[in-house]
């Protein structure tokens, strides 16, 4: 813009409007929008202040970045002081951005075209796992499997309101989370400019959204493009079938350097290299051609082992109940052993790698051996908690699916489900967009 050379579609004033906290944070005020609590620090003690006020846990990232690059979830003052240690040059004009935590949530993705008037809500997609993993290392679905029409009339006019402030003409992606009882929308932040899950969105419903885009930041408008049928001629986006798209993440191509795996947990800074998706008259068939693709199959049949942190009990035992109903055997260590069982649901006691002196098999035993088909560890909390850690990398080594979510759990058992019922139903992209 300083050289004289004109800029199509969104200006660069309303990307630094989306970005800079203090003015985002105003345009979501001024639409009575909820947001996490937030702040910005330009230096340790007003970031231990922010965050103290705010309440632990936190999410902490440098401002300007994609990728979820150096973005850490902190759980409490030494960490927090450990991340801005860590961090490149703290300035006003680059600020540390401080969001408040929301534990539980359920994200949702959003993109969007907007020519100044009209809005076209291309897709609204729900994260598989939960908030706090990155959007581009999370499985999602369209359409989303838990929003009732009310949710989504909501979530599309808190889009147009945000993309009609900040003065988007072309593609806006955002992100909200779902949080709460009763459950409550809020935003987590707005991208005004093309998202990864556009390619995926465009598929899944059959849209050029790129050249829409591209005539919108030329002036043409939504309501050309719909006579010109690049849009339909009336609403918003609709998939054909469901689809999910699965992050491709390499574990087993990589090894730290005392020569062990990497680890598999999933966090708010992106690791993944690649996306697929799976299309498919239901949520569990799709799901399951999503990981064929991206990891290999999900079994039909056989034992899983299964170790669930403390707050996982809880909503983990159903799940696993469920899987020993499709006939899979449960093996667990002591504390989800015990638990499983008080839940009535059948499993064989291992011991933990750490407990050497125990006769029983392993945990790492098991999987080294071949005979577990499937791995669900939920970690801790932070850290690699050694079990736990030593539990994933055997998994990833030996090409065994390991999962480490609760809704990448009942994700997986929805899938297996649809595998023990039905088979793969192969379709062309061009059938199912002609459906």
């Amino acid at each position: 813009m300083e050289a004289g050379i004109k800029i199509l579609g969104t200006s660069p004033d309303a990307i630094d409007l989306a970005e800079e906290r203090g003015a985002f944070g105003e345009i979501l005020k001024a639409n009575d929008l909820l947001a996490p609590d937030f702040g910005m620090a330009n230096s340790y003690a007003e970031a231990s202040q922010i965050a103290s006020k705010i309440g632990y846990p936190v999410l902490v990232r440098p401002s300007y970045v994609l990728g979820g690059r150096g973005m850490e979830i902190v759980y409490d003052e030494e960490s927090l002081k450990g991340f801005i240690e860590k961090a490149t040059a703290i300035t006003p004009n680059h600020p540390v951005l401080i969001d408040k935590f929301l534990d539980d949530a359920t994200e949702i993705d959003v993109d969007a075209l907007f020519d100044g008037n009209e809005l076209y809500l291309a897709g609204v997609m729900e994260h598989i796992e939960e908030a706090g993993v990155h959007s581009g290392d999370s499985a999602c679905v369209l359409p989303s499997t838990s929003l009732d029409k009310n949710a989504i009339a909501e979530i599309r006019s808190a889009t147009e309101k945000i993309a009609k402030d900040i003065g988007v003409r072309g593609l806006i992606n955002i992100q909200f989370a779902v949080s709460g009882s009763p459950k409550k929308l809020y935003v987590l932040e707005a991208n005004p400019r093309a998202s990864r899950t556009v390619p995926f969105v465009a598929k899944a419903t059959g849209i050029q959204l790129a050249k829409a885009a591209a005539l919108i930041s030329t002036g043409v408008s939504i309501e050309v493009l719909r006579k010109e049928k690049i849009l339909p001629n009336s609403g918003d986006g609709k998939p054909n079938g469901v689809s999910v798209k699965e992050a491709v993440l390499p574990f087993n191509r990589f090894r730290r350097v005392d020569g062990s795996g990497v680890d598999t947990v999933l966090g708010p800074e992106m690791k993944s290299t690649g996306e697929v998706m799976g299309i498919a008259n239901n949520f569990g068939l799709a799901f399951a051609k999503s990981q064929t693709a991206a990891f290999g199959p999900l079994p039909k049949t056989g034992s899983v082992f299964i170790s669930l942190s403390e707050r996982d009990k809880e909503p983990g035992w159903r799940i696993a109940r469920d899987l020993n109903q499709l006939g899979f055997k449960i093996y667990s260590t002591a504390g989800t052993n015990l638990f499983l069982t008080e839940k009535g649901v059948q499993s064989e006691l291992v011991r933990k790698n750490s407990d050497p002196e125990s006769t029983q098999l392993s945990a790492n035993d098991l999987i080294t051996k071949g005979l577990v088909q499937l791995v669900i560890n939920t970690p801790l909390g932070r850290g690699s908690r050694q079990d736990g850690f030593l539990i994933r990398t055997a998994a990833i080594s030996r090409s065994v699916p390991c999962i480490t979510t609760i809704p990448g759990f009942k994700a997986a058992v929805a899938g297996i489900a649809a595998l023990q019922k039905d088979s793969f139903d192969i379709k062309s992209l061009q059938e199912w967009m002609n459906k």
